[in-house]
């Protein structure tokens, strides 16, 4: 071998070498168990629909670019809802705009007339050069159809459905089929308000209502609504989903929710109160799945507008929430939406340990069981009374992520302070609290942990927190402290196994 064929075959090693490091550098915040893209760029879930025992998830993505950019909408498809397969592009910009969030249904009785159980996807066009005429009729609603149950997609000839009436922000139509008017309803956001459209073909749409004005948090623009229906010993109401951006609880972006009564007109709140889906600084722009029947399940963008762009990954950027089940609870006369995992998750849990009624007052060390399961796990926790008490997970290299009670506030709380890289922005190094909603003595709580986030799921999920979070090496050190001292009366630690 030659001295310039030896040097050449050492430089494409090195450069090979280089390359897998590079891409490995870049998966490092790679979830294990939630969806994520591929490559590149992913914000709001979309058109989430269920139909032949499959669950669509369409999601808004760029797929030029791991920043935001021109939108399109991503596909992925799941029978279980844990495990996804990424499918081509579903819907593409066109000479009317950008494809902006949205909603998709199945339309069982043909009322569009795209044929029986044809899939029909409600989104917003978002036009950039009418934009820069500063109008402000720049989005408006348009419909899209598939027979071939989402593996291909027509745009209707007829675009936009919904022309702007003169409202900037005009976006984010959430359609489902009320039966007792006997029409389609879309819950639609329009600045900061949510109005209500009424239609009997999916085509030709009328105002019904609009709701929002001095209720709730009005921090910064309302987007991605839902409305859904919940039983309660005999009795329906109404839970109107409301994303917020910015004004979340945690800074930045979040979801608020409001439970009252809908007559297929009008929305009309129980009371005037602020309540969040999620208290964390990580969830939002959540929806539901159309056609579960009476399951309501919601998944959430796992990010924040105050540093999405520049959160420390390369490839890719964005991640899906798992999927979880919303319930309607009563607490002392009051209602509060809880949610928690889909039962199908824990077909990826293995456990790994237990204990049982231990006291502990001072530290548990779990590292030697995170070690098993590489930092990434399921950890559900029942103690005996309330009292302050934290879950460290930790590192070598100094790393700290604490998830915990405190007693004097009656707050949960997530401190990414001191957990690695936090200075890419300049309020992510925070600690997030929630309050503690459930009035029981016992405390019980679940905690999912992956590989570059935290989802906390407190009293059967009334007080729930998702924070993201990217430390400098590997989370595989785990403790329970208490220096008050707390009784554990059940401990499982589980494996959870790649989807």
């Amino acid at each position: 071998m030659n001295n310039k064929l030896f040097a050449l075959i050492f430089l494409s090693g090195i450069i090979f070498f280089n390359t897998i490091m590079a891409q490995d550098r870049n998966e490092q915040y790679r979830p294990e168990f939630h969806f994520s893209p591929k490559s590149n760029w992913m914000n709001d879930p979309n058109g989430m629909v269920y139909f032949n025992g499959k669950y669509h998830l369409f999601f808004q993505h760029n797929p030029n670019s791991s920043k935001w950019g021109p939108m399109h909408w991503g596909h992925a498809i799941s029978k279980d809802l844990v495990s996804w397969e990424e499918q081509k592009i579903a819907l593409a910009p066109d000479s009317l705009g950008a494809i902006f969030s949205g909603s998709a249904v199945v339309d069982k009785n043909n009322s569009a007339g795209f044929g029986e159980n044809a899939l029909v996807a409600i989104f917003t066009h978002h036009n950039s050069a009418i934009e820069k005429e500063g109008t402000g009729l720049h989005q408006y609603q348009s419909i899209a159809y598939s027979n071939d149950e989402g593996k291909t997609w027509t745009k209707y000839k007829g675009n936009p459905v919904l022309p702007n009436p003169g409202i900037e922000d005009f976006r984010d139509p959430k359609v489902m089929w009320h039966e007792p008017s006997q029409q389609w309803v879309m819950t639609l956001a329009t600045k900061q308000t949510i109005t209500f459209y009424g239609s009997t073909n999916l085509k030709s749409w009328n105002k019904l209502s609009e709701f929002g004005e001095g209720y709730g948090a009005h921090g910064g623009v309302w987007e991605c609504p839902d409305l859904i229906s919940f039983d309660h010993d005999g009795e329906k109401f109404w839970v109107l989903l409301v994303s917020i951006n910015p004004g979340g609880p945690s800074g930045g972006s979040a979801t608020q929710y409001f439970v009252g009564h809908f007559d297929g007109k009008t929305f009309k709140p129980l009371e005037n109160k602020t309540k969040w889906v999620d208290y964390g600084a990580d969830n939002y722009a959540g929806v539901t799945w159309s056609n579960t029947g009476n399951k309501r399940l919601f998944i959430g963008w796992m990010n924040n507008w105050n540093y999405a762009n520049i959160i420390p990954t390369q490839n890719w950027r964005g991640a899906a929430t798992v999927a979880r089940e919303l319930q309607l609870q009563k607490i002392d006369g009051e209602f509060f939406l809880s949610s928690n995992p889909v039962p199908e998750f824990e077909k990826l849990v293995s456990p790994l340990a237990t204990f049982s009624n231990h006291k502990l007052k001072g530290q548990l060390d779990l590292s030697k069981n995170i070690q098993k399961t590489d930092g990434v796990f399921k950890l559900e926790l029942v103690l005996k009374e309330t009292r302050d008490f934290s879950i460290v997970l930790a590192n070598e290299a100094g790393n700290e992520l604490l998830v915990g009670y405190d007693k004097k506030s009656d707050n949960y709380y997530i401190d990414r302070t001191k957990s690695g890289k936090v200075n890419f922005e300049p309020g992510f190094a925070a600690r997030h609290s929630g309050p503690r909603i459930a009035k029981t003595r016992e405390i019980s709580l679940t905690l999912l942990v992956d590989a570059g986030s935290v989802e906390l799921f407190a009293d059967d999920g009334l007080t729930v927190m998702t924070d993201l979070f990217f430390s400098e090496k590997k989370m595989n050190k785990l403790y329970i402290r208490s220096v008050s001292g707390i009784t554990i009366t059940q401990l499982k630690y589980s494996d959870v196994q790649k989807k």
